[in-house]
């Protein structure tokens, strides 16, 4: 049975209380003082308090204040007892965290109505905060199964990858691999599924196992444009026309994707993109650095069926960096309430092209021009480093 406290300094009105909630059946355990009735919530941990406003020393409004600041005792209903009846009054209650108000002279119905629904949310709160632990739960084994899946960073005498990954909530919709498609291709690719929780991990999580799998039809994994093509096909939004609305329509999940494919015999990097940022190419020459933007415009994939991706290719100069990311790196406002955008990240990755800071440091770096110090969105960041070696073959 749920327990009842009563707090209340007048031990006629303790009494009277305690024997007319008695007749309902619950159990009831009272405190003489504000202090006395903390000690016995914290111990107790009832699913209902009754106290008193005015009382010497802790009056109600402080055991108001600190029950609800309590971890354990925060979803506790919380009845007022007050002869105040002024609006004001009522305002400084409710701010204080008191969920219910009764007014002195106490009328026995009205307390035993207040006390039956008060037990009611109670009860709701509890199993709420239950099913809110268990599903915290669940969430942080299928985050913990999502991280499984990326790939470790790795290094070898052609090239090295490094990764970082950091969602938004337990669960995002970021994913990204790297794969040798045979002994000099690598193929590279980073997608961002719309929103946040297990639907976008769902869809990142599918995208993944189709390409890291290499099942997707009627596709070229050396060819950038036939497999973005491809999952435009498989991944195409339902839509559905209001009868109210011409040619009206909503979408359901969609992602953007950046995908390469890096030779290292020929240094060609193939590329395309379709919705996401473009990545970035770092190079230094003759103590000139260059950040280059590889990829255009394009649709994400699923939005349109008739959408177009294309291939470019670029050759990689030795010693270059290339930075692959989904726009939580860069999309969030400064302090001076201005955009900070993706022209202030290449900055930022044009004032390292020897590659020292770590990634953990270039993502320190761009927390700190974010006013909220931390990232509203998933952000998933790759480098990849092309090393100079003068034999390949």
């Amino acid at each position: 049975m749920t327990q009842i406290l009563l707090i209340d300094d007048d031990p006629t009105t303790r009494l009277v209380l305690k024997r007319a909630l008695q007749r309902q059946g619950y159990d009831i355990v009272v405190a003489n003082d504000g202090q006395q009735g903390l000690d016995i919530a914290r111990d107790a941990k009832p699913g209902l308090i009754i106290c008193d406003w005015m009382m010497p020393g802790i009056d109600g409004l402080e055991v108001c204040r600190q029950v609800k600041r309590s971890l354990h005792l925060s979803t506790t209903f919380f009845i007022l007892l007050t002869a105040r009846g002024g609006l004001e009054d009522r305002i400084v209650g409710l701010d204080t965290g008191a969920d219910e108000f009764l007014a002195k002279p106490i009328d026995i119905g009205e307390l035993q109505a207040r006390v039956r629904a008060g037990l009611r949310i109670s009860e709701l709160s509890r199993v709420l905060q239950l099913q809110t632990r268990q599903l915290r739960e669940e969430l942080s084994e299928a985050s913990g199964y999502v991280k499984t899946l990326l790939p470790p960073p790795f290094a070898y005498e052609r090239l090295s990858v490094e990764t970082c990954f950091i969602p938004s909530a337990q669960l995002g919709g970021d994913c990204y691999d790297f794969q040798w498609l045979d002994d000099d291709r690598l193929a590279i690719y980073l997608l961002d599924a719309s929103g946040h929780g297990v639907g976008a991990a769902l869809l990142s999580v599918s995208v993944f196992n189709l390409l890291h799998a290499r099942l997707l039809p009627d596709s070229d994994f050396f060819s950038p444009d036939t497999i973005l093509k491809a999952l435009n096909d498989a991944f195409q939004s339902k839509t559905q026309t209001s009868e109210n609305t011409t040619n009206s329509f909503f979408h359901e999940k969609y992602f953007t994707i950046w995908y390469g494919v890096y030779d290292v015999k020929t240094r060609q990097l193939t590329y395309a993109g379709a919705g996401h940022p473009p990545a970035q190419l770092v190079t230094s020459t003759g103590g000139k650095t260059e950040v280059r933007a590889l990829g255009a415009p394009s649709l994400p994939i699923g939005l349109f069926p008739d959408a177009d991706y294309q291939s470019e290719s670029v050759e990689v100069a030795p010693n270059s960096a290339l930075y692959v990311f989904s726009d939580g790196i860069y999309d969030f406002l400064t302090d001076d309430e201005v955009a900070w955008g993706l022209d202030a990240f290449c900055k930022l990755l044009a004032t390292d092209p020897a590659c020292r800071r770590s990634l953990d440091d270039i993502v320190k770096s761009a927390r700190q021009q974010n006013r909220e110090r931390a990232f509203n969105d998933d952000l998933s960041l790759m480098r990849v480093r092309f090393f100079d070696r003068q034999d390949l073959s």
